[in-house]
């Protein structure tokens, strides 16, 4: 079964995703929640909502409780601004009792670990924190990168989905490195969700801009950033 989701997998790698789904209907056997899986989540990166939706609907009778495979989903439907759709399977999230995980990354620094919750204000060097995202914002933008306001799934003006973005912990764990080590030393921070478009984006740039290697271990894959290129090349 593993390596029917590699096939899947490398297929989806390069935007081959309606061979990707031939395969899995040839499968001689029934495709197991790991290979629906490989296929919704390459849909995601290439927004491709009719797959999706077909992989989505597999994975909900495979495993109905994994409040994943409906935000995924949710998440091709916002992208697509399809908001009636998003809060359609948002409501069968809160009719199941499932909940989004909030996200939380985590940076060793100095043999402390510290940890940032997305959104939230409270780490003592907040306004370190705050004061430098707002210098790297305009070098990024200068570097011609956009908000990737897509990924943010609330139905909200752009500039408060701009804000929203600044505030996802990948970002203040990132910052909060940089504040505190020398320059060029690397940097590592976990993540106990999938990596954002936006924040990957982002990070590869800082990456560049500060001349740093960061490391980000997220639910997917190990992200290695050096000089604006990812070792996932933009597939996760």
């Amino acid at each position: 079964m593993e390596h029917y989701a590699c096939m899947v997998t490398l297929l989806s790698r390069v935007g081959k995703l309606e061979e990707a789904y031939s395969i899995i209907k040839e499968m001689p056997f029934e495709p197991d929640a790991c290979v629906w899986g490989a296929l919704l989540s390459s849909c995601r990166v290439h927004n491709n909502l009719s797959l999706g939706e077909i992989a989505a609907e597999k994975l909900f009778v495979l495993e109905p409780d994994n409040p994943g495979n409906y935000i995924l989903l949710s998440n091709i439907y916002a992208s697509k601004g399809m908001w009636d759709e998003e809060n359609r399977i948002r409501d069968m999230m809160k009719s199941k009792g499932l909940k989004k995980n909030p996200g939380y990354s985590w940076i060793e620094i100095g043999q402390r670990v510290h940890t940032l919750l997305s959104g939230d204000k409270s780490h003592p060097q907040m306004k370190e924190i705050l004061e430098k995202s707002e210098k790297l914002s305009i070098e990024i933008k200068k570097s011609g990168y956009l908000p990737m306001t897509k990924s943010v799934l609330q139905d909200v003006e752009e500039q408060d989905k701009e804000q929203i973005l600044c505030g996802h912990s990948e970002k203040l764990a990132v910052v909060l490195g940089l504040i505190n080590t020398s320059p060029g030393q690397p940097l590592q921070v976990i993540k106990n969700l999938r990596i954002c478009d936006d924040c990957h984006a982002v990070i590869k740039i800082i990456s560049r801009l500060e001349g740093r290697e960061i490391f980000v271990r997220d639910t997917n894959r190990f992200h290695h950033f050096k000089d604006g290129v990812c070792s996932c090349g933009d597939f996760w």
